[in-house]
C-alpha cells in the first residue's frame, strides 16, 4: 500500500468558467491557468503521481506544453489513471478538501464525487469530497482564489 497527497491552487478571475472536480459551478469568476484549472483535479492527480512515486502534474503536463492549453483536467485525470493501472495498482480511496470562500459549494459535492469517481473507474463511495471556507483569511478568504487538498491510498492490485 502507498500513500500520496497533493494540493493545488488558483487565482479567480473574470472571463473563465469555474470548474471544480468536474463539475461546473456557477459564479461570476472562474480559475485561472493554463488548463480549465480545477484545483480539486489537479491535487487528485498530484496525489495519486506521488503515490506511485512519479512526481506531479507539472512533471507530465507542463503549462509550457500547449496540448494543455484549456484541457479538461479530468482528461489529465484519465492519464493519470492509465499510469497507475500499468504498474499495477488499484485506488483503495481517495479524499479531498476544496477551500473556497464563495461560491457556496455544499450542493455541488456529490456530482464532483461522482464525476471522479467514474474516472477514477471506483464506487463512489470511495471517493470523498469536503469544503472549507477560508474563514475571511488571506486570499482564498477574500475570494481571490481557490484550493484543495487530496490524499490517496492506493495498492498493488
Amino acid at each position: 500500500m502507498r500513500i500520496g497527497c497533493g494540493y493545488d491552487i488558483h487565482p479567480l478571475g473574470a472571463g473563465r468558467k469555474l470548474i471544480l472536480g468536474g463539475v461546473e459551478v456557477p459564479h461570476s469568476k472562474g480559475l485561472l491557468g493554463h488548463s480549465d484549472s480545477d484545483v480539486l483535479v489537479h491535487a487528485l492527480c498530484d496525489a495519486l503521481l506521488g503515490a506511485m512515486g512519479e512526481g506531479d502534474l507539472g512533471r507530465h503536463y507542463p503549462s509550457s506544453d500547449q496540448r494543455f492549453k484549456d484541457i479538461s483536467s479530468l482528461k489529465l485525470l484519465e492519464d493519470v489513471v492509465g499510469k497507475l493501472r500499468a504498474k499495477g495498482y488499484r485506488i483503495v480511496n481517495v479524499d479531498t478538501i476544496v477551500i473556497a470562500q464563495a461560491p457556496r459549494l455544499s450542493s455541488y459535492l456529490s456530482a464532483m464525487q461522482k464525476q471522479m469517481a467514474l474516472v477514477l473507474g471506483v464506487d463512489q463511495d470511495l471517493v470523498n469530497v469536503k469544503v472549507k471556507s477560508g474563514e475571511g483569511i488571506g486570499m482564498i478568504g477574500r475570494e481571490e482564489g481557490i484550493a484543495a487538498q487530496a490524499v490517496c491510498l492506493i495498492e498493488k492490485g
